[in-house]
């Protein structure tokens, strides 16, 4: 009965909701895509901008700790320019300009991007500035003379052949200030013999230049602290020596400090730095004020006009509204047979409406598909209805013969002698016979037909089968031949296999004339067996073939028991077949005869022990 299906149900609207839903997503799925990938293309540039900023500011503090004045930086800042692509210029804190890379001068900006200062390098964090934020390339009175260097260097390398004959391997390199220190020697502090043996002091032992320059900072950190303390404390300065440069410790009361701040000691710190400071200040270059093309700004904003949003706000809907048109076209039209479909399938079974197949895609191979079905289903229903009809029919006949027989014999018009009781045996054989092959078809069907598997010799099976079916075949005037290529072996049930076989057999003896021919043979066919029952009878039409193995199922449709068995013979052999995993197949030509073949799986020969 047909009932209306929920909108909710309707393969139309989940269609259309699907693909709006598809189009909503692949619009906003591709403006977050060009949302994010443009705003991580700025962000790779800002991050490369500020790098090369980084860069700038490294190497101008590094100009400003090694000359005292800006005088010559234009060409440092016109390879700096060619380099990173930006405009570069340098002032005074009172705006007077010292340099530009830019050729032609326009106005600066409101603001600097950055102080140079390399007496204050902790305004932009230079790598391997000393505590005291001095650029660690600022080493003014501290720098090495050349007899001082070679001197220095000659005592770094005996040092380092002292590590290396322990074991040790050390690297000698140079500090700003000219000095040559030893890196690596850490490895070897946890030694006390190497230790004691190869740091004998010398190497960082101050030459005349550093212990000029540290006098005088010992002076002016003496002066600083008596301005700034009643009872100025006794302070000791020395210097260490790094790769990185120099780094002022000294020994108050005492006790040895280090450059770092603390609360205790914040006023010698504060004196030591600024006396540091005092003291490179001729050295280096005065403070400047750095300005970049387009620099000292904020990370790019990506942001769309009220013009570019109308624009996406436009295209959007324009692609939901063809997404919507398109998607109700193609549903309609794919809906169109699925509804025949349903109509069809509604229908009661007598009816058998079949559907119009009107296009070529998926709908129209499930249009053809129910069409199938449909016949298949008529051909099941007529052959549900015969199969009816011959089981009545199959059982009414030796009943009626048992019965009739049986009521003479009870009114007394015959005598029961031994020629009748055999009629009557044979009519119950008959029955038996049926009975025991709807079982065997049932059993199958149910798929609990019991195999004893063994294995089995297929001569032994043509050769059983010939014996139990030659008095048949010799009244019949039919002869029976058995061939047999080479010794095939079965994995089988023999019994079955002989029923299966001589069903063949029967059927054949029953359609082969007079000085006809029926002929059993066996062959191996790589890991199987075939299996053929040949006859020279009067064949099978080419319409009927494709049914000889349906139950009941007989090419003389008067179903003369001369010529026709119960009709189950042929089913029952395709089902053993099945069940031993293998097939059987019928090939017929009319007025030349047939050939049911059996194909099933083989196996070796057993060996004997």
């Amino acid at each position: 009965m047909s009932r209306e299906l929920p909108l909710r149900k309707s393969l139309l609207v989940r269609l259309m909701v699907t693909s709006v839903l598809i189009a909503v997503c692949s619009v906003a799925a591709t403006a977050w895509l060009a949302v994010q990938t443009t705003t991580r293309a700025i962000q790779e540039e800002q991050g490369q901008v500020l790098a090369d900023d980084t860069e700038i500011l490294r190497e101008l503090s590094g100009y400003a700790a090694t000359h005292p004045d800006w005088s010559d930086v234009g060409r440092t800042l016109h390879t700096l320019s060619v380099r990173t692509g930006r405009r570069i210029a340098l002032t005074t804190p009172e705006r007077m300009p010292l340099a530009d890379s830019a050729t032609r001068r326009t106005p600066l900006p409101p603001r600097a991007s950055a102080v140079v200062d390399p007496l204050r390098t902790d305004t932009y964090s230079e790598p391997g500035a000393q505590l005291s934020g001095i650029d660690p390339r600022a080493v003014g009175p501290y720098r090495l003379t050349s007899k001082e260097r070679a001197r220095v260097h000659t005592l770094a390398l005996v040092r380092q052949k002292c590590f290396r004959r322990a074991g040790f391997e050390t690297t000698v390199k140079t500090s700003p200030s000219g000095r040559s220190v030893l890196t690596g020697e850490e490895a070897a502090s946890g030694d006390g013999y190497v230790a004691s043996e190869c740091t004998d002091g010398k190497l960082n032992t101050p030459v005349p230049a550093e212990q000029k320059a540290l006098a005088a900072l010992t002076d002016l950190t003496h002066t600083c602290l008596a301005r700034t303390e009643a009872h100025p404390p006794q302070v000791i300065l020395s210097v260490g020596f790094s790769v990185k440069g120099i780094e002022a410790d000294y020994i108050q009361d005492g006790k040895t400090r280090t450059g770092r701040p603390t609360a205790v000691d914040a006023s010698t710190d504060n004196c030591v730095a600024e006396s540091r400071r005092q003291q490179l200040d001729p050295y280096v270059a005065p403070v400047a004020d750095l300005f970049l093309g387009n620099g000292g700004g904020t990370l790019p904003r990506f942001d769309m006009s009220p013009a570019n949003k109308a624009k996406v706000i436009g295209v959007t809907g324009l692609v939901l509204v063809l997404t919507v048109a398109v998607t109700a076209v193609v549903a309609t039209r794919l809906v169109r047979p699925l509804r025949a479909l349903t109509h069809a399938a509604q229908q009661p079974p007598e009816r058998h409406v079949r559907v119009p197949v009107t296009t070529r895609d998926e709908t129209g191979i499930l249009a053809e598909a129910f069409n199938a079905l449909t016949e298949r289903r008529e051909r099941l229903e007529a052959q549900r209805k015969a199969l009816v009809n011959d089981v009545a029919h199959e059982l009414r006949t030796p009943l009626t013969n048992i019965r009739g027989w049986l009521e003479v014999t009870r009114d007394g018009v015959v005598e029961p002698d031994p020629e009748l009781l055999a009629s009557l045996h044979e009519e119950a054989l008959v029955l038996q016979r049926v009975i025991d092959d709807l079982q065997d078809l049932a059993a199958a069907d149910a798929g609990t037909l019991r195999l004893h598997r063994e294995p089995v010799r297929a001569d032994d099976v043509l050769a059983q089968v010939a014996a139990a079916h030659r008095v048949a075949a010799d009244s019949g005037g039919v002869h029976l031949v058995t061939t047999v290529d080479g010794c095939p072996w079965l994995d089988a049930d023999p019994v079955r296999m002989r029923q299966a076989v001589g069903n063949l057999v029967s059927n054949a003896i029953r359609h082969t004339p007079a000085d006809g021919a029926i002929t059993l043979s066996a062959r191996a066919d790589g890991d199987r067996v075939v299996i053929e029952v040949a006859d020279t009878g009067g064949g099978i039409a080419a319409q009927d073939l494709p049914y000889v193995f349906d139950r009941f199922w007989r090419a003389e449709k008067s179903r003369s028991r001369r010529t026709g068995g119960s009709g189950l013979g042929l089913a029952i052999v395709r089902q053993l077949a099945a069940a031993h995993g293998g097939t059987v197949t019928a090939a017929s030509e009319t007025g030349v005869g047939s050939v049911f073949t059996l194909v099933l799986p083989g196996m070796a020969a057993p060996t004997d022990g």
